[in-house]
C-alpha cells in the first residue's frame, strides 16, 4: 500500500483529500503545518508528499526547501495552493516541487495526478 502525506492547514481540506485518496487504496499520514509534515517525516517513509503553500511555523515553500536541500528526499512533491500565481509556482518547481495544482481543484484530476506522480516514482 502506498503511502502519502499531506500538509494542509485547513482542515476540511485536509480531511476531503484524505477521504478521497483512501478511497482511493493509500495509505494517509496527515500534518496542519510544515513542521509537523517535517516532525512525521523524520519517522516514517512515505511515497508521495502533498503540501499546501500557506501554512503556519513553516510553510510549503520551506518544506520542499528543507526535504529537497538538507535531507535529500527524492520523493514526489505535490503542490497545492489557492495562490497560482506565477512567482508561486516558479518557486515551488524551482526547488524542487513535481508538480502544482490550484485550489479549488477537482478531486478526480487530484486522483490522477495522484496516480502518475507514483508511477514514475517506480
Amino acid at each position: 500500500m502506498k503511502r502519502i502525506i499531506i500538509a494542509e492547514d485547513n482542515k476540511l481540506i485536509l480531511e476531503t483529500i484524505a477521504h478521497s485518496l483512501t478511497r482511493e487504496g493509500y495509505e494517509i499520514l496527515r500534518a496542519m503545518d510544515g513542521k509537523e509534515c517535517l516532525k512525521i517525516l523524520e519517522d516514517n517513509l512515505v511515497d508521495l508528499i502533498i503540501t499546501d503553500l500557506f501554512m503556519p511555523f513553516i510553510n510549503g515553500h520551506e518544506v520542499i526547501s528543507i526535504l529537497r536541500d538538507q535531507r535529500k528526499v527524492n520523493t514526489p512533491i505535490m503542490v497545492l495552493s489557492a495562490s497560482g500565481s506565477e512567482d508561486s509556482v516558479l518557486k515551488a518547481f524551482e526547488l524542487g516541487a513535481d508538480d502544482f495544482m490550484v485550489k479549488p481543484f477537482s478531486l478526480g484530476e487530484l486522483n490522477i495526478r495522484v496516480r502518475k506522480l507514483l508511477a514514475l516514482k517506480r
